[in-house]
């Protein structure tokens, strides 16, 4: 009976608490890394599609525009007066938009035109006249428009 080794001594009540509350703490800071955790998975799967949706948006408008614009086709796009009636004296812009093409040329008209998506030229005429634009494309392709400036 001497030798019995002594009974282990009760835990205080205060080390009872701290175990337990850090215990208690870690499994609520855990959860809560967690929650922040998940979150922050579902903010990037978010902005992944909004990020998906705003590309293929931009593709879309890149490829309208560059179908407006006239793609790979040799076209002229647009030839106009504006405006296409002015009395004697007066100036009106013409207008013109080419795609694919390597050279331009206005008759009857003296300033020097180019290949442009949007080119205006302004024009004072005496009296009534047309306006031919001819485009010609790399392979030789030619496109002709006209336009009327009427004179009163």
């Amino acid at each position: 009976m001497f030798n019995d080794p002594a009974p282990p001594e009760p835990r205080s009540g205060i080390r009872i608490y701290l175990l337990v509350s850090t215990v208690v703490f870690v499994i609520a800071a855990g959860y809560v890394g967690w929650v922040f955790y998940a979150r922050w998975q579902q903010n990037e799967a978010i902005n992944a599609k909004a990020a998906a949706a705003a590309a293929a948006k931009e593709k879309s408008d890149a490829e309208r525009v560059y179908q407006e614009m006239g793609g790979n086709r040799f076209d002229i796009l647009k030839f106009y007066a504006d405006p296409n009636r002015i009395e004697s004296g007066q100036t009106a812009d013409l207008c013109y938009s080419v795609s694919n093409a390597q050279s331009v040329k206005l008759e009857p008209q003296s300033q020097p035109v180019w290949p442009a998506f949007i080119h205006c030229v302004q024009v004072s005429p005496t009296k009534t006249t047309e306006y031919t634009l001819t485009a010609e494309d790399a392979a030789g392709h030619i496109k002709s428009a006209q336009v009327t400036v009427r004179v009163q």
